[in-house]
């Protein structure tokens, strides 16, 4: 966890930043909205002029030695733990609606469209997000320094 993270010393709850998201998102719009968690991964999900959108947030292992030991590297208690492991999930949830703010607020200004800042996060009828399709083409690019066809802009 570093120390100059957003949000790092935060005391609002996971809980109060969802609904924090859930009432922007219903301001800019939104028509759904709902979140979830597995494992180590939750999500916020929205339907909004008319796309679904997924964004999901992973979130810190437990086990991590930054939660489970003190920056002296002294064990911590298990209380201290858990504290720790909760205040890394508090700040993940507001980074989350910090970043939902932002976007939202750069398509009401009019800075980008509302599928230029969203595009990745939305959802295909194969139920996956576009980054889950585009960014291994993305990748691909990058190793092989030629443009997928996927990706290859054409003229029209």
């Amino acid at each position: 966890m570093t120390t100059g993270t957003y949000a790092s010393q935060t005391t609002v709850t996971s809980e109060k930043s969802r609904n924090e998201i859930e009432k922007t998102l219903v301001r800019y719009g939104a028509t759904t909205f709902g979140y979830g968690w597995q494992g180590r991964r939750a999500m916020i999900s929205f339907v909004m002029a008319g796309r679904q959108m997924r964004f999901l947030l992973p979130l810190p292992d437990p086990a991590d030695p930054v939660f489970t030991r003190t920056p002296t590297n002294r064990p911590r208690t298990a209380r201290q733990a858990e504290e720790a492991y909760q205040q890394a999930v508090r700040q993940k949830w507001r980074a989350l609606a910090l970043i939902v703010k932002a976007k939202l607020e750069a398509v009401e200004s009019g800075i980008v469209t509302f599928e230029e800042e969203f595009a990745m996060h939305m959802i295909l009828p194969d139920g996956r997000r576009v980054a889950e399709h585009v960014m291994p083409a993305i990748e691909q690019s990058y190793a092989t320094g030629r443009v997928p066809e996927m990706l290859a802009i054409t003229s029209g």
